[in-house]
């Protein structure tokens, strides 16, 4: 073992300088890890360990290099080690208690999740009345663009967020997202022409690209530890609130066909609403300590947090200390080899939750229900949105108790049995006559599985695995991977159902979904529990 002692000097609460002094671990690679770390918290943070926490420092000190740190049998690689410091380690910090006020401003930031599932949603039931009014009711080519433009905007727009949430802080880029996402809308609403309908949703596409980057990106920075699970799962459980809320605003549509453009509409109201909550929402306080910004960080901290945690939190900050002694990173550096194995971890998950076939299943569903009697659409579209909706809301209250990958491998195990259901009742002629309540009965368990981890968790899990200094760009090139993905199955989906069979297409889903839990069991460690600075040191313990 290997202990070095040094200094760290820095404006904490009131300005003084303190002393802290660190007693790090190192493996036999001579990097350090997160597990033994012993601070002197009462000249830094004027907090105490307790006896028992010091007692437990001590024997892990005393275990050496047959500790949980080294094997006796043999070298083990610096992955397994890392997740061995996340998954059997405890926190030697003790955490107290916040009395911030961090819920309002996660409310704010849902807005943007709201907009994100409503432009999904809108076009679904509007669709078919907007094409008659703008003459293209005959043309499906001119349709389907008026549909995939909005990806494609999304896939430019979840790029972009990264880079504005890194150069100009995250509430400035909610403001700033706020305008296409409000013009987008207002051109979609008043169109003539085709053309201009394109137009507002492939701004509105750019507007919920920059959204799902930034959403969980600031929740998970600005909330405290202990809840940052539940807190980081509502952005997928607002998601869905805004595709029902689409699915709502279309029931007057019967009635009156020019409805849609109202429709379109009144995401105006949320995008504007959006930019005035985050001209008071407190700045990420991980952005301002990466600035310099020291005074605003600490007071950013004491707003969400509460004021008897500003020194504990940054403290955590400065024992990261990425912000002040590295450059920005660039896009190249997402690929070196200190950061590509944790990057394409969060590139993998998005690219499992759609190869899944989530996005495949929604469009079915409606074909699927009729197969069982079901004659209304809206029906259907809402007995699969209210499984998401519980699903999710299910998700939130487990996300701090059973952990994030467990929930993972949780929700693709579902899936994947959920997938072979559907298969079957459409091929075992033994189950002919129950295929259609199978068919029905698998596809809502297929949403609720989804929804209780493939959902929620990797826009959760990204940013808290990310190092500080490459998080907003890694979170952007993640939800790159699940935008592209997204744009390929809308586009080919139906001519790979024609060439192969519906049946064969959810075997292959379910395959997909049994592969992924293998993933995620070897290359997924769990990270509830912890704050971003110990989750930041023990996947990058080089830094």
């Amino acid at each position: 073992m290997q202990a070095s002692t040094y200094a760290v000097k820095g404006s904490i609460g009131f300005g003084v300088q303190k002393r802290t002094q660190v007693l790090k671990r190192f493996d036999e690679f001579g990097k350090p890890s997160l597990g033994l770390r012993m601070t002197d918290r009462t000249a830094c943070c004027g907090l105490r360990l307790n006896s028992i926490a010091m007692e437990a420092e001590l024997t892990r000190a005393r275990l050496g290099s047959n500790g949980i740190f080294r094997s006796s049998v043999k070298p083990r690689s610096l992955k397994a080690q890392a997740s061995d410091d996340l998954e059997s380690v405890d926190s030697l910090v003790p955490q107290s208690k916040s009395s911030g006020t961090v819920l309002p401003y996660v409310g704010v930031a849902c807005l943007g999740a709201i907009l994100f599932g409503y432009h999904l949603g809108v076009v679904n039931g509007a669709l078919e009345y907007l094409a008659k009014d703008l003459g293209i009711a005959e043309n499906t080519v001119v349709q389907g663009w008026v549909v995939s433009t909005l990806l494609a905007g999304a896939t430019v727009g979840s790029f972009t967020g990264g880079a504005l949430a890194d150069k100009f802080g995250r509430t400035r880029t909610f403001q700033l997202d706020a305008i296409p996402l409000a013009i987008g809308a207002f051109l979609c609403a008043t169109a003539q022409s085709v053309q201009t309908m394109i137009i507002g949703r492939l701004l509105a596409g750019i507007g919920i690209g920059v959204t799902s980057a930034i959403v969980p990106l600031y929740i998970s920075e600005i909330s405290p530890t202990e809840i940052r699970g539940a807190l980081g799962s509502v952005n997928q459980l607002f998601i869905c609130i805004g595709i029902l809320a689409a699915l709502v605003a279309g029931l007057p549509l019967a009635g009156n066909p020019l409805w849609w453009r109202t429709m379109f509409g009144i995401a105006i109201i949320p995008s504007i609403l959006l930019a005035l909550g985050m001209a008071f929402s407190p700045e990420s306080p991980r952005w301002l300590f990466q600035q310099g910004k020291i005074p605003e960080a600490e007071k950013s901290i004491k707003t969400l947090f509460g004021k008897e945690r500003v020194a504990e939190v940054m403290h955590d900050l400065m024992a990261a200390g990425q912000g002040s002694t590295e450059p920005e990173a660039r896009w190249f550096d997402l690929f070196s080899s200190r950061y590509w194995k944790v990057v394409s971890v969060g590139a993998a998950l998005f690219l499992f939750q759609q190869l899944a076939g989530i996005n495949a299943v929604v469009y079915y569903s409606t074909s699927v229900f009729h197969r069982a009697g079901i004659a209304s659409d809206v029906a259907a579209s809402a007995l699969v949105g209210a499984a998401n909706v519980i699903g999710t809301a299910i998700a939130s209250s487990l996300m701090d108790r059973q952990g994030r990958k467990s929930l993972l491998m949780t929700s693709f195990s579902g899936m994947a049995a959920s997938m072979l259901l559907l298969s079957l009742s459409f091929t075992w002629k033994v189950l002919a006559p129950y295929s259609g309540t199978l068919a029905v009965l698998g596809t809502v368990l297929y949403v609720l599985s989804f929804s209780l981890g493939a959902g929620p968790v990797p826009a959760l899990l990204l940013p808290e695995i990310f190092a500080s200094r490459i998080r907003a760009k890694a979170v952007a090139l993640s939800l790159g991977m699940h935008w592209i993905t997204n744009f390929v199955i809308g586009l080919y989906f139906l001519s790979v159902v024609n060439k192969f069979g519906i049946s064969s297409v959810y075997l292959g889903f379910s395959t997909v979904c049994l592969l992924a839990v293998l993933y995620i069991a070897g290359n997924v460690v769990e990270t509830k529990g912890r704050s971003l600075e110990e989750i930041e040191r023990a996947l990058n313990p080089a830094v």
